[in-house]
Formats: C-alpha cells, structure tokens, sequence
C-alpha cells in the first residue's frame, strides 16, 4: 500500500478522473481525500482508494509553508501548485 502525506500530489490510476493529478488534503485507513482547486475543491474533495492513486512524493513549498504554520488553504492554492507541478514535469 502507497505510503502518503497530506499536502503530496497524486495522480489518479482508475475511475473517470484517471491520469488527472490532486493534491491530498486528508486520509484515513485505506482512503484519501482529494482536490484540484477547480471540479474538486476543499469544500467537496473526492474520496478515494489510495490503491487508486500513485502517490507523487513531492509537495509544493507555498502548500507545506502553509500547512506547517496552520494558514487557510484555499483552492486558488491548490490549482497554482498544480499547474507549478505540471510545468515543472512538462505537461499540460
């Protein structure tokens, strides 16, 4: 089983969302709750399977400044990250 952090990406691996990359916002035992800043957002992160998603062992450093000192996420931080992370490796 993936070992994951909250504030990694992921990248789905199966459902209608497949190949698109999250951010985890919380977990519980075999579940992790994902979001996108756009269709998935705080406010309603999708539930899945952590057998379904391929942990990214990387974690944006503007997201992991704000979750160590406890400041307000917002999905505009999470689609900035993202779309950082994608550049980075080169895709859309």
């Amino acid at each position: 089983m993936a070992t994951c952090k909250i504030g990694e990406f992921a990248k789905s691996k199966a459902g209608h969302d497949k190949e698109e990359i999250f951010i985890i916002i919380n977990k519980e035992e075999e579940y992790v709750y994902l979001v996108d800043g756009k269709s998935r957002i705080l406010d309603k992160p999708k539930k899945k399977k952590i057998k379904h998603i391929q942990v990214i062992n990387q974690i944006d450093e503007e997201l992991q400044r704000k979750l160590e000192t406890n400041l307000i996420l917002r999905d505009e931080d999470i689609k900035r990250a993202i779309k950082s992370y994608k550049q980075k490796i080169g895709g859309r």
